[in-house]
C-alpha cells in the first residue's frame, strides 16, 4: 500500500535536529592553489560562518563542527600551529552569531588551546542561541574511557546526531562522535571545505529528506 499525501508531504519535510560538520579538504585546498599546506585552516572560516547562518534559517537547533584531533598533533608544528589558531578563530567568530557553545577535547594535553578551556561547560555566548559544539583535540578512545565527575563521558552533554555531512570526498567519520553518531546518516560532499557554497547543505538537507529515518524502528 502506498503512502498517503499527507505521509509524503511529511517525510519530504523532516528535518535533522543535529547536524555534525568535517570540514575536509584545507590542505588540498590550499596546495592546488599554490600555498603551503598549513594556509589552508583559515580559509575554513568563512565557510563556517556560512554554513551556521543557513543551518539556523533552516531550523537546525545543533551543529558539532569537527575541529581537529588528538592525532592531527602528529603532523609537522608549523600546521598544528596553524589549525590550532583556526580553530580559536572559528570559535570565536561563529559564536559572535549567539550561541550556546560547547568545546569538548582532551584539555590535559598542550595540543589542546588554553583560549577555550573557559568553554568545556556550556556558556551561553552574545546571548546564547543555536547549540553549537566543537570538538577541539578530540579522540574517541579518550571520550570512550574517560568521563567527568558525575560518570558521564565529556560529551554527554551533546545530543544524537541526525546527520553528518563530510566534505573533500573521503568516505570515513575518522572517530567522529561515535556515541552520538550511531544512527546518523552520513552524506559525503566531494567539494574541499574552502569551497563551500550555499548549495552543498542544501543539497544534504534535501538528501537527508528522503532517507527512510527509523532509528532501528
Amino acid at each position: 500500500m502506498g503512502n498517503t499525501h499527507a505521509e509524503v508531504k511529511s517525510m519530504k519535510n523532516h528535518r535533522p535536529h543535529h547536524i555534525g560538520i568535517i570540514p575536509d579538504g584545507n590542505r588540498r585546498w590550499a596546495v592546488a592553489h599554490g600555498m603551503p599546506k598549513e594556509d589552508g585552516y583559515q580559509h575554513g572560516l568563512k565557510p563556517g560562518l556560512m554554513l551556521l547562518q543557513q543551518a539556523k534559517e533552516a531550523g537546525i537547533e545543533e551543529i558539532t563542527y569537527y575541529g581537529f584531533t588528538v592525532d592531527n598533533c602528529k603532523r609537522p608544528k608549523k600546521q598544528v600551529s596553524s589549525f590550532q589558531k583556526a580553530c580559536v578563530d572559528a570559535i570565536d567568530y561563529l559564536s559572535s552569531e549567539g550561541a550556546d557553545l560547547l568545546v569538548i577535547g582532551n584539555t590535559e594535553s598542550k595540543c589542546f588551546p588554553q583560549e577555550l578551556q573557559k568553554y568545556t561547560t556550556r556558556t551561553a555566548v552574545h546571548g546564547g542561541g543555536i547549540r553549537l559544539n566543537f570538538l577541539v583535540n578530540y579522540g574517541w578512545e579518550w571520550d570512550l574511557t574517560h568521563v567527568r565527575k558525575d560518570g558521564f563521558p565529556y560529551s554527554s552533554d551533546i545530543s544524537r546526531i541526525d546527520l553528518v555531512i563530510r566534505w573533500g570526498g573521503m568516505r570515513r567519520l575518522s572517530g567522529f562522535l561515535p556515541l552520538q553518531s550511531v544512527y546518523a546518516d552520513f552524506y559525503v560532499e566531494e567539494k574541499l571545505w574552502p569551497d563551500y557554497e550555499d548549495a552543498d547543505l542544501k543539497k544534504a538537507l534535501e538528501w537527508y529528506e528522503k532517507q527512510d529515518v527509523t532509528y532501528g524502528g
